[in-house]
């Protein structure tokens, strides 16, 4: 395969955006004719002198600017650096002062509307109260996403337009989208009628997202339609509203009429252990169970467990997120309780679910992905082919209505199991499974990857050749049939996959450049040095400890790595603070494994002072279980370039840490961490750091191979072989690389 695939995305593109023949006659004529004479809309001058009583708004809006200028740590005379695509910068700086001054002065020109000049002195302080609010919005968000806030400030400046000609009800009704909602909300009060429609149509199309936001409407009378849609899809939100002690919020859902909505309200009265029975609101709405005999079930897990998988072969649709959510966080019992026993005999380890059907064990697997061992995985993989005869594979994948099975391929690939799940199959069925292993990520909204990327990361672990062209094939072919039906997300999808899968035929300095350069990204091979140091050439690295007792020992082990010819550490209530003596300069900080609460405590008092200190740490190191990852990733930072996780980089985790730090290189692990692979990794990105060198991700493994591969490191070189180099984690590879692109489609 060549780059026949990726040139493809260009006339799409073009196609994309190209206007119609008449359209480009109209545009010729229009140039033929005589220049207009700009609308007050389009004016850039001031036609008369700001008043005191409106300068302090224009003076809130240029400190909100300058925020922003600020927010990437250095002020830059209006040249906002918010990632490594310029396109998007320039996008979003663009709007962010000239567009916004531009409106500034628009504001200021509107024509007096009426007679009476109070009244249109306070109309054009709501107009730039607006505009400060929205600048105020993109400050305070921790992941702003520049591309929506490029929009949503065109959207201000078109909407201010439509208020001042009469028409923001018709605009209103043709954009209905978030950035409408926000403008709306800063620009309109609550009972006008563009602030109820456009509420009320977000309420029926993103119940979900809206549902959040219940404390700006609770006491409006359109709150009951949003609580009634959200019912139907989250309707956890629900439940924690009318379990909430804020009045507000609670009488929002508890004045509901409708029938789910209240089946929600006695399951917080009247259950046992209401947050289990909530899974179970199909059963208890439909009166197929009550909530005394759900209460029943719940107490005991195996049976709690069983009835979960229930739910999912009945297809329930209702309250599928909350007992999908649950199913995974059960499965995590079964598979901590098969890990920890690790070192046991089979019988032992693999009691907890020896009573269950294949069915049972599969969804132990795919939802227990995070966590499960490599040995976890293929013990119960073992016992669920053993116990699916006389059924094949495709017809256990039909069982449980191929529920996450991308997911199930993906680990049978990286686990080498996969020729043996699919040898229970003929070879239609198998040629039709893996078919459909490929076909159909071009469904559902833009930012739903998981598919995409289990396809992905799939990819790196198919050692058959055959079966590797027949995906390739199958790449090419659902890639020309996304071109012929204009789907942008298709084409983006496979796209990328088919230079992802051409990427994998050797991998050098050399290739991974292409390969970069294909993919329209930074080299994914090294973290280039500049990109490392701040401005006074000093790298800062951030590494989060846990209080459980394995933190307390990684913590002990990590200090270790540090003599005191090479390094000054200085400790103080919460953290550590370590500076290299030799070589450039490193500085690490590391918070201490206090007891929980006291962990999240330390790290909080380390967020402080490094944010009053305006210390933006580059390399950032996760010591701990998976369970506790959710809580470094909320800490990470748009400047962060090196992730080090020490635990499974699943699809929600990855996306997860490039939302926070989207240009960052993530080093994973297939299974939980382990301080002796973690250490020797660390030591050689700060080797390099030391050095002055870019952190090269090919050379690095290259050396840690031969590391590991020495007499009497066997244990750690078999857990070392389940560590992603960032050059090879495909999945993260891929969801930057689709981030960018179709960020470029929208602009």
């Amino acid at each position: 395969m060549n780059r026949y695939y990726l040139y493809l995305l260009l006339p799409v593109i073009a196609c994309s955006f190209a206007m119609p023949a008449d359209a480009q006659t109209v545009r010729t004529r229009k140039k033929e004719e005589k220049k207009k004479e700009p609308s007050i809309y389009e004016i850039d001058t001031l036609l008369q002198p700001i008043p005191r009583n409106r300068q302090m708004w224009h003076d809130k809006i240029d400190k909100e600017q300058n925020r922003a200028d600020a927010s990437d740590g250095v002020m830059r005379n209006r040249e906002l650096y918010y990632t490594d695509d310029s396109v998007i910068n320039l996008g979003l700086n663009t709007a962010m002062f000239q567009v916004v001054d531009q409106m500034q002065k628009m504001v200021e020109n509107l024509p007096q509307k009426t007679r009476d000049a109070i009244m249109d002195n306070q109309e054009k302080i709501r107009c730039l109260k607006a505009i400060n609010e929205m600048l105020f919005a993109f400050n305070s968000d921790v992941k702003a996403d520049p591309v929506f806030y490029r929009k949503q400030i065109y959207n201000m400046r078109d909407l201010i337009i439509a208020r001042n000609e009469g028409t923001s009800m018709d605009f209103v009704k043709k954009n209905i989208n978030f950035q409408t909602l926000n403008n709306v909300k800063y620009l309109f009060e609550p009972s006008s009628e563009e602030r109820i429609f456009i509420f009320t149509e977000m309420g029926k199309q993103e119940p979900q997202i809206m549902i959040k936001r219940l404390s700006e409407f609770a006491n409006e009378s359109y709150a009951d339609d949003i609580v009634a849609a959200a019912a139907k899809v989250v309707p956890n939100e629900l439940f924690s509203y009318a379990s909430s002690t804020n009045y507000v919020l609670s009488n929002a859902v508890k004045r509901s009429k409708d029938p789910l909505v209240q089946t929600i309200v006695r399951i917080s009265q009247e259950s046992k252990s209401p947050l289990k029975a909530m899974p179970f609101l199909n059963d208890i709405y439909t009166k197929k169970k009550t909530i005394a005999e759900i209460d029943q079930i719940t107490s005991n897990h195996d049976l709690f467990y069983q009835n979960l998988v229930r739910l999912k072969l009945e297809q329930v649709s209702l309250g599928g997120d909350t007992y999908t959510d649950e199913l995974k966080y059960r499965s995590m019992k079964y598979i901590r309780e098969m890990n920890d026993l690790h070192e046991e005999k089979d019988p032992v380890r693999f009691k907890c679910i020896e009573n269950f059907p294949p069915e049972v064990l599969y969804f132990i697997m795919v939802y227990g992905q995070d966590e499960i061992y490599t040995s976890s995985f293929l013990g119960t993989y073992k016992r669920m082919l053993e116990r699916m005869k006389p059924m094949t594979g495709d017809q256990l994948l039909e069982k449980v209505h191929r529920d996450k099975f991308r997911t199930f391929i993906r680990m049978c690939a990286g686990y080498n199991t996969l020729t043996t799940f699919l040898g229970t199959m003929d070879a239609d069925n198998k040629n039709n499974l893996m078919r459909s292993f490929i076909a159909g990520l071009e469904q559902g909204k833009d930012d739903e990857l998981e598919d995409a990327v289990d396809v992905a990361d799939a990819f790196g672990s198919i050692e058959d050749s055959s079966l590797a062209v027949f995906l390739e094939k199958q790449v090419k072919d659902n890639y020309e049939a996304s071109y012929k039906f204009r789907s942008k997300k298709g084409v983006i999808v496979y796209g990328l996959l088919a230079t992802l899968f051409e990427g994998l035929k050797g991998m050098d300095s050399t290739t991974a450049a292409m390969q970069s350069d294909k993919l329209n990204l930074p080299p994914i091979s090294m973290v280039m040095n500049k990109n490392l140091t701040n401005d006074s050439g000093i790298v800062y690295e951030q590494v989060f400890f846990y209080g459980d007792e394995d933190g307390k020992t990684s913590y002990t082990s990590f200090m270790g790595n540090f003599p005191k010819d090479k390094w000054k550490v200085v400790t103080n209530k919460y953290w550590a603070e370590i500076s290299s003596l030799q070589g450039k300069k490193i500085v690490i900080y590391a918070n201490l494994p206090i007891p929980e609460p006291g962990d999240e405590e330390a790290q909080k008092e380390l967020a402080k002072y490094l944010a009053e200190k305006e210390i933006h740490p580059s390399v950032v190191i996760h010591r701990g279980h998976s369970y506790h990852l959710p809580l470094t990733i909320d800490q990470l930072q748009r400047e962060t370039k090196i992730v080090m996780l020490g635990s499974c980089g699943g699809y929600h985790n990855l996306g997860k840490v490039l939302d926070h730090s989207p240009d960052a290189h993530i080093i994973s692990s297939k299974q939980v961490g382990s301080m002796s692979v973690n250490e020797p990794i660390i030591r050689s990105i700060n080797d390099q750091i030391l050095a002055g060198n870019d952190v090269d991700w090919i050379m690095s493994w290259r050396g840690l191979n031969g590391y590991f591969a020495a007499k009497g490191r066997e244990t750690a070189k078999g857990m070392f072989d389940d560590y992603i180099p960032p050059h090879k984690n495909l999945g993260a590879i891929f969801i930057k690389a689709y981030r960018k692109m179709l960020s470029s489609f929208d602009e």
